[in-house]
């Protein structure tokens, strides 16, 4: 059978020490947890002759280190992140984050297309970046201001308040974008 040997990596050194089985290394809070499997040239040889190999690295000589498990924390984060925001956020919210989510894609797009094709009419490419980052900040600002955790900070205003803020400085917005198209 391979040997199981613990591992741990140090980010200030930028090196991979090993580690008694007796202790579990740390970063900051988070436990981690590397399992290196080592074989030897032996045992690849006799696990080659008992099945057949399904690809060249299973036949080699060399001791081949498998890793099994990456920081199982990690994983358990975003789960609980993902689960928190769904539960917990308000509808109007993640349509919000939607659109937010949506403006980020178009103004990628737009840089794309305008450093693969070309940017012919300048004030064209201009005009559509401008407009997808002046939304997203606008609609950043409204989502502040209607967050129900945020009624402390805005108590003068209503979220119907910032709803209209929102849409007059959004024409404005569109108003500049059009007149700067020619």
């Amino acid at each position: 059978m391979a040997s199981r040997q613990r591992y741990s990596y140090r980010s200030s050194a930028s090196s991979c020490t090993e580690v008694s089985p007796n202790t579990t290394p740390k970063v900051g809070s988070r436990p981690i947890t590397i399992t290196m499997a080592k074989a030897t040239a032996a045992q690849s040889k006799k696990a080659a002759k008992a099945d057949a190999p399904s690809s060249p690295a299973a036949t080699s000589n060399s001791a081949q280190p498998v890793l099994s498990k990456v920081l199982p924390a990690d994983a358990a984060i975003y789960k609980t992140l993902w689960h928190s925001y769904t539960t917990k956020t308000p509808q109007k919210l993640k349509i919000l984050d939607a659109f937010m989510a949506f403006l980020v894609v178009v103004g990628v797009l737009q840089f794309v297309y305008c450093v693969l094709v070309g940017n012919y009419p300048f004030n064209a490419f201009l005009a559509g970046f401008a407009s997808t980052v002046g939304q997203f900040v606008l609609t950043a600002s409204l989502r502040i201001q209607a967050n129900p955790a945020n009624k402390a900070t805005f108590e003068s205003v209503s979220p119907n308040r910032a709803f209209a803020d929102f849409a007059f400085a959004s024409v404005i917005l569109h108003f500049f974008v059009v007149n700067f198209l020619g």
